[in-house]
C-alpha cells in the first residue's frame, strides 16, 4: 500500500461518466447536479467503456436495486458478457426483501470480498483486471423508470502476463428436482481458479432439517469429486444446523471474511418454519481451487428425512485464462425467483 506505482486512478459515476482525471461534477462547494442516473424499462445504459489494460478493483450500487437490474461485463471487445447476474443476486441478495430480515433489522453481508451496507449499500471488492478493454452495463428489465446511483473504481497500466478474467453467473432451481443435485456451476471449460459462491435457500415443504446436502467440486473432468464436504452447512463454515440442532435450538446468523450465513427471512421463533429463506455465501480466497481445463460444483439438496425440493437460488464466481461465454441462460424477468 505504501509503495509508488506508474498507474493512473479512473472512477465512473453519474458525476463523472468517463471517469477520467478533471472530468467530474462541475458542481460549486455542497451542491449536487448529477448524483444518479434513471434508466427507462427496457434501456441497456453502459456505465463503464474503458481502453487499455487495468483493473476494476471497486464496484459501489444502490437505488432501485432488484431484480430487474441486470449487470453484464464484457472484457475485450468480446460480444458476450463474462458476467450477467441480476445486480441484488451479484450482491448476495438473491431476494429482494434486502431492507428487513427475521429479526427486523437491516441484514449486512460483511465479507472480504462483498459487502451489503444497511439500506441497500452493494459493495464489491472482487479485482477483475483487463488486458485491452472493459464495457459494463445495466439493462432496466421492470416496466417503470429505475433510479441507480453508481461508483466503480479502478486503476490503469501494466499487467503481468498471466492474468486470468473474471466470470459470475446467476443460476436458480424453483424447485431443486427431488432427488437431483443442483448444480452451482458446470460447463467451465479453461484453466482458472473457483473463488466462491452466494446461495439463498427457500424452503418448501415439511418442516425439518435441510442441510444434510454435500457440496461437491469436480476438477478437470474427474468421475469423483476431488472436494466433498459433508453437510451444507459445513461447506459455509458452521456446523449442527447452523446452531438449530444444538443447546438454542434457533438459527443465528453470522458474517465472517469468506464465509457466512448473513440473513434469515421469515419467522425466526419456529425451530423449523416452511417459509424460511436464507441467505448465504462462500469465498475460497483462503483455501483457493485450482482447475487446468475444466471446473464443476453441485448441491445436494437433503434433509434428515432425505432428498427435497427446496427452491435454490445462486450466483458463482471464478477466474479464467479467457473470457468465455457464460454456462447457463439468464431467465426472464417473469421467471426468476427472486421476489
Amino acid at each position: 500500500m505504501y509503495l509508488l506505482q506508474d498507474r493512473q486512478t479512473f472512477a465512473v459515476s453519474a458525476e463523472n461518466p468517463t471517469g477520467m482525471r478533471n472530468s467530474g461534477t462541475k458542481a460549486r462547494d455542497c451542491e449536487k447536479l448529477n448524483p444518479c442516473i434513471s434508466i427507462s424499462p427496457g434501456e441497456t445504459v453502459t456505465l463503464c467503456d474503458v481502453d487499455g489494460s487495468g483493473i476494476i478493483s471497486h464496484m459501489w450500487f444502490t437505488g432501485d436495486i432488484g431484480h430487474h437490474f441486470i449487470l453484464r461485463i464484457y472484457w475485450e471487445k468480446e460480444k458476450f458478457p463474462s458476467v450477467e447476474v441480476p445486480i441484488s443476486a451479484f450482491f448476495g441478495c438473491a431476494y429482494d426483501e434486502i431492507l428487513e430480515d427475521a429479526e427486523n433489522r437491516y441484514p449486512y453481508l460483511n465479507s472480504a470480498m462483498l459487502l451489503l451496507a444497511p439500506g441497500r449499500g452493494c459493495n464489491s471488492y472482487f479485482e477483475m483486471p483487463f488486458r485491452k478493454h472493459c464495457k459494463i452495463t445495466v439493462e432496466n428489465r421492470g416496466d417503470t423508470n429505475k433510479t441507480l446511483y453508481y461508483m466503480l473504481t479502478g486503476w490503469l497500466g501494466n499487467l503481468p502476463e498471466n492474468i486470468s478474467y473474471f466470470h459470475a453467473v446467476y443460476h436458480q432451481a424453483h424447485p431443486v428436482e427431488k432427488g437431483k443435485a443442483y448444480v452451482v456451476l458446470d460447463h467451465v471449460s479453461g484453466k482458472g481458479r473457483f473463488l466462491g459462491v452466494n446461495l439463498a435457500v427457500g424452503l418448501n415443504g415439511h418442516n425439518t432439517c435441510w442441510v444434510e446436502g454435500e457440496v461437491k467440486a469436480y476438477i478437470d473432468n474427474e468421475t469423483y469429486p476431488s472436494v466433498c464436504y459433508t453437510g451444507t452447512e459445513d461447506y459455509f463454515g458452521g456446523s449442527y444446523a447452523f446452531g438449530n440442532d444444538v443447546a438454542l435450538q434457533k438459527y443465528q446468523t453470522y458474517s465472517g471474511l469468506y464465509t457466512g450465513l448473513y440473513a434469515i427471512l421469515g419467522d425466526s421463533r419456529e425451530r423449523y418454519n416452511a417459509q424460511k429463506r436464507f441467505m448465504l455465501y462462500r469465498f475460497h480466497v483462503k483455501d483457493a481451487i485450482y482447475f487446468d481445463t475444466a471446473f464443476s460444483m453441485k448441491m445436494d439438496n437433503l434433509g434428515w428425512t432425505g432428498p427435497r425440493y427446496d427452491d435454490y437460488t445462486s450466483t458463482a464466481y471464478w477466474y479464467l485464462d479467457k473470457p468465455a461465454a457464460l454456462p447457463f441462460i439468464l431467465p426472464s424477468d417473469f421467471d426468476l425467483i427472486m421476489r
